[in-house]
């Protein structure tokens, strides 16, 4: 089993005969290999979650807002701006309410470090040096070759001759 799959047997449950949400982990649960991650579930208040109609209308506001959050952040990714930062607030307002943006953000965070920890790593950070070094010499030689086979003539200057 994966830990995704773990993840969601602990998922939201709802009690049919009163309508209330919990969390849906036993007593016993422990967090997740971080330490801190929170029981999956919604983060609506209790007076929220007791009411059927109440709690629906809640995640439609929360759906409502994480969108237009998302889809701002999906403009912004071919403009300059934060769009990816934008994308991951609007994935966080989901998270407040949806199991299945809670494992996405979970999975996210989990990459992230991971990246984060092999970037760190020496032997990689010494390669990247090396090929950034490399690259620079090769552009720094290409250049060269072309200012001394053609000049350098600015721009403005150019129709003027």
């Amino acid at each position: 089993m994966t830990a995704e799959s773990d993840e969601r047997r602990t998922a939201v449950a709802t009690d049919p005969a009163d309508g209330d949400v919990g969390n849906g982990g036993t007593e016993g649960d422990v967090p997740g290999p971080g330490g801190s991650e929170r029981p999956l579930g919604s983060r609506a208040p209790l007076f929220i979650r007791r009411s059927r109609a109440l709690h629906v209308s809640w995640q439609v506001g929360v759906f409502v807002i994480g969108l237009a959050i998302v889809g701002g952040g999906i403009v912004l990714l071919p403009l300059p701006g934060p769009g990816w930062v934008i994308i991951f607030a609007g994935m966080a307002v989901w998270a407040t309410e949806f199991v299945w943006a809670q494992l996405v953000l979970r999975w996210t965070k989990r990459k992230v470090t991971e990246a984060a920890h092999k970037a760190l790593d020496p032997k990689v950070r010494r390669r990247n040096i090396v090929l950034t070094t490399v690259g620079l010499v090769i552009v720094g030689a290409l250049l060269g070759y072309y200012l001394w086979r053609f000049g350098f003539v600015m721009p403005w200057r150019a129709g003027m001759d």
